[in-house]
């Protein structure tokens, strides 16, 4: 199987490539220090598996990288290997498309086997993370179809959402947009507030559905 590594720590993707790479089963076709060159790689390799890290930064997030690339490439299995424990993106990556999520102190056998796992077209989520999925899906909470409050936003918020959900900082989007750091702020709550979004990867599902990452 062909395989991309997309993670920001160039040990990292050494590592995790020398492992793979010694499997008779699997090559590593292509290595990524973030989401835009992970997409690129996608589409330059065709993999059978990429292997991505979900917190890049400066660079496209991996939460962003999975939804543009099943969109495109949706017979490429996507695992997230991440140190984030957090429900919050377990749930938001598999709503996105991604087949498997574990954590990268995981042993070097159970990621081989969730590589295997994926490939052949099943979900691997490490045992521990399963607990709370579980949960989720015992004690849903469903969403109204309420009207989407969308066009609430102002001019200004709908030039700071997509920013935000690229992964650029308060500073970083006052300085594209010649405004202050608490005017960033301020507008940050106000969308927050108005989409009725709890967390950073909410918003970024949120951007992702509407397309505003090219916005």
């Amino acid at each position: 199987m062909k395989i991309v590594i997309a993670d920001d720590h160039a040990i990292v993707r050494s590592g995790f490539s020398m492992i793979l790479n010694y499997q008779q089963d699997m090559e590593v076709v292509g290595l990524a220090a973030d989401g835009i060159e992970a997409y690129q790689l996608v589409a330059k390799h065709q993999p059978d598996v990429l292997l991505l890290d979900l917190s890049m930064p400066p660079g496209e997030s991996g939460l962003v990288t999975t939804g543009k690339v099943k969109e495109d490439y949706p017979d490429v299995k996507i695992l997230i290997l991440t140190m984030h424990d957090d429900e919050e993106y377990l749930f938001h990556v598999l709503k996105n498309g991604a087949s498997g999520y574990m954590l990268k102190n995981a042993p070097d056998d159970e990621l081989l086997f969730a590589i295997r796992t994926v490939f052949n077209g099943g979900t691997y989520i490490q045992p521990q993370l399963a607990t709370s999925l579980v949960r989720e899906l015992m004690n849903p909470h469903a969403k109204s179809d309420e009207q989407d409050p969308f066009e609430l936003l102002s001019k200004r918020e709908l030039e700071i959402l997509p920013l935000i959900a690229k992964g650029y900082g308060n500073k970083e989007i006052a300085a594209k947009l010649y405004i202050s750091v608490k005017t960033v702020e301020a507008h940050k709550a106000k969308i927050m507030e108005k989409l009725n979004l709890k967390s950073r990867p909410e918003l970024v599902e949120y951007a992702l559905k509407k397309k505003l990452l090219n916005f």
